[in-house]
């Protein structure tokens, strides 16, 4: 009975496997393919090519790897695989320094799990970035290493140079009152008032001896706001519109009343959403659904720039969305834009599968059906 339990496990994990490019099962929304422009980051997953071992070599390893893993840890990994990361799993800790041999290659248990189960044309562990909610976070060469796949990400790498079509003009920077310059309200929703609005709420929870928050949140449909401000306090956010077991910001509670087939469509497609998180380097984001997601940030560009790029972040890649360290150069005392308007300099603007700027129809972001406005708390 119970090499039939372990038996039924390992089979349930290998029909789980992550798809190949080819294979009649593979979802290229989960994979980041599809149709559209070009993105502005590196995070695309490319065309993966045969593993380096024939099918009947990968599975041979794989049912001999998870032979030799606990039962409860076989059902920590499969719960973790079954619902791609939606339900909450624990941390499959196994030795990190076991090595298995495909083909001509040999890899740690840890990638050969992540390649098996997420990510096929995976190469080498720097291209990963572990969740903070995993275990293992920050814990340099642990005996035992987290295995869980989906405490896992892929890095998303910034193209150098960018191609100047993806460039975004910052003519938003400007002081209302400078010549030339174009209301918030008209380019961006309204995200004029949203941060006073923010940042009051800061100092009124410092009075009342509560824990102030480190940013807020803003859901826009197009350029109306929908449901209220969403204050942070704990270091990391879910932002979902559905996900089992999920805490946080759930899009899909509140009320709108836009009827527009594009917004209600876009709509259903956020699924499990985002994952915002404040670690010591910075604020990253995590694409948890199985569309990409577009970035635009003052820190993912060159500080001196005149133009902001627009970011593609594929499904199952982070992104470090705000740069601690590089803030620090927006807040330069000479610098009008900076000091006039703290809120450019410490906002991100992400929207939902579709994108915006000179390389699509929709100009501003707030023409893009769902979106979200992070408001740092600079005090």
């Amino acid at each position: 009975m119970f090499r039939t339990k372990r038996s039924g496990l390992v089979r349930r994990l290998w029909r789980s496997r992550a798809p190949v490019e080819g294979d009649g099962d593979a979802d290229t929304g989960t994979r980041g393919g599809g149709g559209g422009t070009a993105g502005c980051c590196l995070g695309k997953p490319g065309a993966s090519k045969p593993n380096p071992g024939t099918e009947a070599e990968l599975k041979a390893l794989t049912y001999s790897i998870l032979k030799k893993i606990k039962e409860k840890q076989l059902e920590v990994l499969l719960q973790a695989v079954e619902s791609r990361g939606g339900a909450r799993s624990p941390c499959l800790l196994l030795p990190g320094k076991v090595d298995a041999r495909l083909g001509q290659q040999s890899y740690p248990l840890p990638l050969l799990l992540y390649k098996v189960f997420r990510w096929p044309d995976l190469r080498h562990s720097s291209e990963l970035k572990r969740l903070s909610c995993c275990e293992s976070y920050g814990k340099i060469n642990p005996e035992l290493v987290c295995c869980n796949p989906h405490h896992m990400s892929r890095l998303c790498e910034l193209e150098s140079p960018p191609p100047p079509y993806s460039r975004y003009p910052t003519d938003f920077l400007k002081p209302p009152d400078s010549p030339g310059s174009v209301p918030a309200s008209t380019e961006t929703g309204g995200t004029a008032y949203s941060a006073p609005m923010g940042f009051s709420d800061s100092l009124a929870l410092q009075e009342r001896g509560e824990q102030p928050h480190w940013c807020v949140v803003a859901y826009w449909e197009e350029k109306t706001r929908v449901g209220r401000l969403y204050s942070v306090q704990e270091p990391s956010l879910d932002i979902f519109y559905d996900l089992p077991q999920g805490t946080g910001f759930c899009l899909g509670q509140l009320a709108s009343d836009n009827k527009s087939q594009l917004v209600q469509m876009v709509r259903a497609k956020i699924g499990y959403g985002i994952q915002l998180s404040r670690e010591p380097d910075g604020v990253w984001v995590y694409n948890r659904s199985c569309y990409p997601i577009f970035i635009k940030s003052a820190t993912l560009d060159n500080p001196d720039s005149r133009t902001l790029l627009v970011h593609k972040v594929f499904p199952g890649f982070s992104i470090k969305a705000f740069d601690f360290e590089k803030a620090g150069s927006l807040q330069r005392p000479n610098d009008h834009e900076f000091s006039q308007q703290p809120r450019t300099g410490f906002t991100v603007q992400i929207s939902f599968v579709k994108g915006w700027g000179q390389c699509y129809t929709r100009q501003f972001i707030s023409s893009c059906p769902c979106w979200l406005e992070v408001i740092f708390n600079n005090r």
